[in-house]
């Protein structure tokens, strides 16, 4: 009967008509290094050609993996870990691998720990924590979890491998581009302190603020919305001395927009405005927003390929940070004493 299991090809054809032993046809579907190019297309070639498909429950029990990935996602509802979870899975699933996640809000009465015992119980061979707090991390480092673990973060841990998106690169453009352009007095608008990203843009921006000789005032503490950044910039009584405000991400960055807009404050010609992330809409509202562009695609990639080496026994790609851009737009503009 056609269709039935008996008329698919096996791994011992595939290694036949390729000349090699099923061993190498296995090594090279595993991606394993070492293998001369000219024997890895061939075999690839006649994988094409049959139409071979590995038999998942068998590759699971003959090397003892499932191919699976566990990803834990806090605050999976902002743009970060949303884009960060959702290139982890594109990268997974084109290195055949697969991705399971939970996600962990505000309020939520999971714990860290529950989470990945669940996730630990779907038989992931590795897991990766996306937009950590310091609060949480601290409860993983007591877990007992038995598979590679990868942070993403902005610095080295002694206990886990990590990567992130280069955050201290990021704010850097940030503050060199509202100086160039001549200000000297900027806001820094945060993130909740204890989110590892958020905290990373706050040193990062004022060691480099200290470096320009730009104003040391303090900061705002804001919650990554943009109904916060909205209300402080709607509360503020006059046009405030300082002329430029770098926004922990681009919601803030668009509710201060807004709200200078509702004060009667113009963006940029009484005050820049700069955000981080680059979303999508970043581009269209009014004016257009200068921002941080975080490269999610090569995150997710980098991710993937550092697990699987850990997984796979191999020796783990050595890249921690991956570049960030400024994308410059009609936000900003020379400070308003300087025209």
């Amino acid at each position: 009967m056609a269709g039935t299991s008996a008329e698919r090809p096996n791994i011992r054809q595939v290694a036949q008509l390729a000349g090699v032993s099923h061993m190498t046809v296995s090594r090279v579907m595993n991606d394993y290094p070492h293998i001369k190019e000219a024997t890895r297309k061939r075999v690839l070639d006649v994988i094409d050609e049959l139409g071979y498909r590995p038999n998942q429950a068998a590759r699971a029990l003959a090397t003892q993996r499932n191919r699976r990935i566990g990803v834990l996602v806090e605050n999976a509802v902002s743009f970060g870990p949303t884009s960060t979870l959702r290139s982890v899975e594109f990268a997974a699933r084109t290195s055949g691998y697969a991705v399971s996640s939970i996600a962990l809000h505000d309020g939520d009465a999971a714990t860290p720990q529950e989470a990945i015992e669940h996730l630990t119980g779907q038989g992931i061979d590795a897991l990766c924590v996306v937009a950590p707090r310091s609060s949480s991390l601290a409860s993983i480092r007591k877990i007992s979890i038995g598979v590679p673990v990868l942070i993403v973060k902005p610095d080295r841990d002694p206990t886990f491998l990590t990567i992130s998106v280069d955050q201290q690169q990021g704010t850097i453009l940030a503050v060199d581009h509202l100086v160039s352009l001549g200000h000297r007095d900027i806001l820094h608008l945060t993130g909740p302190l204890d989110w590892l990203d958020a905290r990373a843009r706050e040193r990062a921006f004022y060691q480099r603020a200290k470096e320009w000789g730009v104003r040391q005032r303090p900061i705002v503490i804001g919650d990554w919305s943009a109904d916060f950044a909205y209300d402080y910039a709607r509360g503020l009584r006059e046009l405030p001395e300082y002329t430029a405000v770098f926004a922990a991400n681009d919601d803030t960055a668009v509710g201060l927009v807004h709200g200078f807009s509702e004060r009667g404050f113009s963006v940029p010609d009484d005050i820049s405005v700069v955000g981080f992330d680059d979303i999508r809409l970043a581009a269209h509202v009014l004016p257009p927003l200068t921002t941080v562009h975080q490269d999610f695609h090569s995150l997710g990639a980098s991710v993937v390929d550092m697990l699987r080496a850990a997984i796979e026994g191999r020796d783990i790609p050595h890249v921690t940070r991956v570049p960030s851009s400024l994308v410059v737009r009609g936000s900003t503009a020379p400070p308003r004493a300087a025209r």
